[in-house]
């Protein structure tokens, strides 16, 4: 699924989902208060800019990774930059050999930009970046070397690693109807 880059996000429109960590059992729906833009949605065929992106933002992007879970879906979405789909017998969830990430992914994370602002990408950015040379736009950059997604955050959100998560939010369990 291609999305420019820094274009508004268009690809859940159902409001925002963010996994509590803690147990993967907790979420937290929203409707966002913020706008998003769109980083990273790549496609084989559309061009998106390579490069070397700092070795600092690289560790921080995918401690990001790691610490969010958001808009998780039930199917998985595949790497089609990488040169051969996964053999059936491939974990999803590990990497290819000589791949640093795996190359497949079922959610997003949101990156706080300026104020008022976030950034959407696919988890799969992550793989994008390490394994294809991805170079994200700048105001992400600066924006993923800026956030902490292991800071100190709501108490009563222990796992959710956001700091926009609205007051009137209420954390649910999977089983809850």
């Amino acid at each position: 699924m291609f999305y420019a880059d820094l274009s508004p996000y268009a690809y859940w429109g159902e409001g925002e989902e963010f996994t509590d960590l803690t147990d993967g059992m907790r979420f937290v729906s929203f409707q966002p208060v913020y706008e998003r833009f769109n980083i990273g949605w790549l496609e084989a065929g559309l061009p998106w800019i390579t490069g070397q992106a700092p070795r600092e933002f690289g560790r921080k992007l995918l401690a990001v990774i790691d610490a969010q879970q958001v808009n998780v879906m039930l199917g998985v979405h595949e790497c089609d930059l990488c040169p051969t789909p996964l053999p059936d017998s491939h974990p999803w969830y590990t990497p290819r050999p000589g791949d640093l990430r795996a190359s497949a992914g079922t959610g997003e994370i949101r990156v706080p930009g300026s104020p008022g602002t976030v950034f959407a990408a696919p988890s799969l950015i992550g793989h994008y970046v390490v394994d294809h040379s991805y170079l994200p736009p700048q105001p992400f950059i600066e924006a993923v070397l800026a956030f902490d997604p292991y800071g100190a955050w709501q108490a009563r959100f222990p796992g959710i690693r956001f700091p926009w998560v609205p007051e009137e939010a209420v954390l649910r369990h999977v089983d809850d109807e």
